[in-house]
C-alpha cells in the first residue's frame, strides 16, 4: 500500500525523459544534497548517450507518476577484474517528487528487476534522506569512500542467505 495517490510505475527511457533528467540534475538544491556536480547539456547527453544507454550492462528506468518522467533509475558494474566487479545502482528525482514515498516505490520495483546481488550504492553521507530510502529497502552500512572532498556511505544489498537444505527422513 503506497502513501500517495499517484501511479508510479517504471519504463524504458525514451529521448525526451533526458531533458526532465538534465533539470533534475541541475536542481540547486538536489546538487547541494547529492554533493554531485551537475555536467553542462552536451556532457550530459553525451554521457546519458553512450555510457548508459549505449552499455548493455547498465538497467535503466524512466521512474513515471501518472505517465510523467520523475526521475531515473540505473545499475551498473565498476571494476574490470571479476573479483573486484560490483554493481551499483543511483537514482534520481526531481525535486517535485520527493518526500512523496514515490523514491521507495520506484526503488521497490527496480530492485524486483535488477537481481544481481550484492547490490551497492554510495549517496553522499549528509544526503540522510536517500540514506533512509536505501536503508529502509534492506541496503546495510559497509563502509566509508570519498569522491574529491565529499564522504559518501557505501551500502550493499546483501545476496539472501540461501535456504536451509530440506530436512532429512529416513
Amino acid at each position: 500500500m503506497t502513501d500517495h495517490p499517484e501511479r508510479v510505475r517504471l519504463r524504458g527511457v525514451i529521448h525526451a525523459d533526458l531533458e526532465a533528467f538534465l533539470t533534475f540534475e541541475h536542481d540547486e538544491e538536489a546538487v547541494r544534497r547529492s554533493r554531485f556536480t551537475p555536467r553542462p547539456r552536451d556532457a550530459f547527453l553525451t554521457h546519458w548517450k553512450s555510457a548508459i544507454l549505449g552499455d548493455d550492462t547498465c538497467l535503466v528506468r524512466t521512474v513515471t507518476v501518472d505517465e510523467e518522467p520523475a526521475g531515473h533509475i540505473v545499475a551498473w558494474w565498476e571494476g574490470d577484474e571479476a573479483d573486484s566487479r560490483r554493481r551499483f545502482v543511483g537514482y534520481w528525482l526531481g525535486r517535485p517528487y520527493w518526500g512523496r514515498g514515490i523514491g521507495a516505490e520506484a526503488l521497490g520495483l527496480f530492485l524486483r528487476e535488477e537481481v544481481n546481488r550484492p547490490l551497492y550504492a554510495d549517496p553522499f553521507a549528509g544526503n540522510t534522506a536517500s540514506v533512509r530510502l536505501l536503508e529502509k529497502l534492506g541496503f546495510q552500512r559497509s563502509g566509508i569512500v570519498r569522491h574529491g572532498e565529499d564522504e559518501h556511505l557505501l551500502l550493499v544489498l546483501p545476496a539472501p542467505a540461501p535456504a536451509p537444505p530440506p530436512p532429512r527422513t529416513s
